[in-house]
């Protein structure tokens, strides 16, 4: 690889960089709580069925229903119990369909599919990061 290439190279991870850290800036902390199926009906959308990585948002970020149909990636960054190490690795993304009335024990309130991507159910609760997605 000649001078140009490495200059490139180096540019790219730069670049690669940078994304990955704004991303992680603009990323919010709260907790996630988990739902059991069905998931219908909800606040936002009556009866429609929109498949099982759904959500329903506490006042944190409802809104007045402008959260409805905004989607969320999910992180868990840590266990919010007792539970020891409930977090898996990855993130899942989350359409908000529901409303999770005060007193929510969450900020986000994952269905039970969306929860068990990314942490193990028997925590219950666990703390995590979110994004717009």
């Amino acid at each position: 690889m000649g001078a140009l290439g490495v200059v490139i190279h180096g540019f790219i991870m730069v670049i690669i960089a940078i994304c990955l850290m704004s991303e992680a800036a603009n990323a919010e902390q709260g907790t996630a709580i988990f739902y059991d199926p069905p998931y219908i009906p909800s606040a936002c959308y009556g009866r429609q069925n929109h498949g099982v990585l759904v959500a329903g948002a506490s006042d944190a970020i409802w809104r007045n229903r402008a959260a409805c149909g905004k989607k969320y990636r999910v992180t868990c960054t840590g266990g919010a119990n007792l539970a020891p190490h409930p977090c898996k690795p990855g993130n899942v993304v989350v359409e908000i369909v529901d409303y999770c009335s005060s007193p929510c024990n969450g900020t986000i309130n994952l269905s039970r599919d969306a929860f068990s991507k990314i942490a193990d159910p028997v925590a219950g609760k666990v703390k995590i990061e979110y994004s717009p997605a």
